[in-house]
């Protein structure tokens, strides 16, 4: 015969404790004796005890997940995207602007009732060889582009090593509490109501979210629901959630201060996509700071926190600035890619050009060299994050609070 599961009671008897204790301790209530849980939790793993998580989803109203939620715009703009080799003025590279102009073009045709050219058959397929009757191909919707979409969105944020430290807090933090996160994407109007009704269903206890652009809705949502969230970053538009950031501003000073101190004067910045809070900070910090030691104007181009991103803008800076000798980028990545095409165009790091980077990634460690950098705890905000919405579901914390974090500049070899 197979042996009977242990019960509460065989811990309260294990423990000398009695069932109610064992009880409130197993789920997690907090109004018992640090002594008393540690003599329960001992009597649990000798007994080899596991609740009943339906059981106790009843009594707690608690799944004991979290959704871990990477959330966008979802009105097809990427603020990475868009910024890629920009200039500081706005200016884009030459194909962009034509092709562009060539819109505007069948705009202004469409406005006074030209028609548009036909478009060209099919390669294979010219126009005569249709079957008789064929209709012309009106091109329906592609049923697959979600999907296509999705799987963009995912790859860009698993290719920055920005989110994986993310995850890495929150279930450094979760874990110790038999917590669990559940990942979720939210880059449309439909997967962010998918969230919302997740929650609302009790699927999960609440929700950690990561934004990847200025104007995302779902924050709103979240706060209009009246669901426990904790946002990583302030959000763009106020918003009553808890919410953990940097004092951006205070990196691109220390960024500054140490290229001055290197005796850097001929400085430029990659800064990251103009529309988010955090470039805006990081980039204002730097410009100050120069401003303060007699630098009011750097030159600058934006950038979309990608290798790629960092590459086109280390062009177009070099180009208009070939006698550089100091460079702040607003991630690592962005570093990464400056550093490639300053050593393409016959330039040393750190003895013609210094380089500093922000985040303090695996890529600063890996780069060649590796790289100064001022160093965000990305780990320790999400885990704190992640201690925020815990207290939200507990009911120990009502109104929505801030922890902003200092960062600090790791000095290597680029700077």
């Amino acid at each position: 015969m197979s042996r009977q599961a242990p019960t509460l009671e065989d811990v309260a008897r294990e423990a000398g404790v009695s069932r109610a204790t064992v009880s409130r301790v197993v789920n997690g209530v907090r109004n018992v004796d640090p002594a008393i849980q540690d003599l329960v939790r001992r009597a649990i793993e000798r007994t080899g005890y596991a609740p009943n998580q339906a059981a106790r989803q009843l009594v707690t109203r608690r799944t004991t997940t979290v959704a871990l939620v990477v959330s966008g715009a979802g009105d097809g703009a990427d603020p990475g995207k868009e910024a890629e080799g920009r200039q500081a003025d706005g200016r884009q590279p030459h194909g962009r602007r034509e092709g562009r102009r060539r819109d505007r073009r069948q705009d202004r045709r469409q406005a006074v009732g030209l028609q548009p050219a036909p478009e060209r058959p099919a390669p294979g397929r010219p126009h005569a060889e249709r079957a008789a009757g064929e209709q012309p191909d009106r091109r329906q919707p592609d049923r697959e582009q979600p999907n296509r979409e999705q799987i963009a969105f995912a790859t860009r944020v698993f290719a920055d090593p920005f989110f994986g430290r993310v995850i890495g807090g929150v279930v450094g933090h979760l874990r110790p509490r038999s917590m669990h996160p559940v990942l979720m994407f939210a880059e449309t109007p439909e997967t962010r109501q998918e969230v919302v009704t997740y929650l609302r269903q009790g699927g999960a206890d609440g929700a950690l979210v990561v934004s990847t652009h200025p104007d995302d809705p779902l924050p709103t949502l979240l706060a209009a629901a009246r669901l426990p969230a904790v946002l990583f970053a302030r959000p763009g538009r106020p918003v009553p959630l808890s919410y953990v950031d940097l004092a951006h501003r205070e990196g691109g000073r220390l960024a500054a201060e140490h290229l001055l101190a290197r005796g850097c004067r001929r400085i430029v910045t990659v800064a990251g996509p103009l529309a988010v809070a955090a470039s805006q900070e990081r980039l204002a910090g730097f410009r100050d700071t120069l401003a303060r030691h007699g630098s009011p104007c750097v030159p600058v181009a934006e950038g979309g926190f990608t290798v790629d991103s960092g590459m086109a803008a280390m062009t177009s800076l070099i180009a208009g600035h070939p006698d550089l000798d100091g460079v702040f980028t607003a991630n690592d990545l962005m570093a990464q890619g400056a550093i490639q095409v300053l050593r393409d165009h016959g330039r040393r790091v750190p003895e013609d050009v210094a380089v500093v980077g922000f985040d303090d990634s695996s890529v600063a460690v890996t780069c060649r060299p590796r790289l100064t950098t001022v160093r965000q705890p990305v780990e320790e905000m999400a885990a704190t994050m992640s201690g925020l919405l815990d207290d939200h579901i507990r009911g120990g914390r009502g109104e929505p609070t801030s922890v902003i974090f200092d960062p600090e500049l790791v000095v290597r070899d680029s700077a």
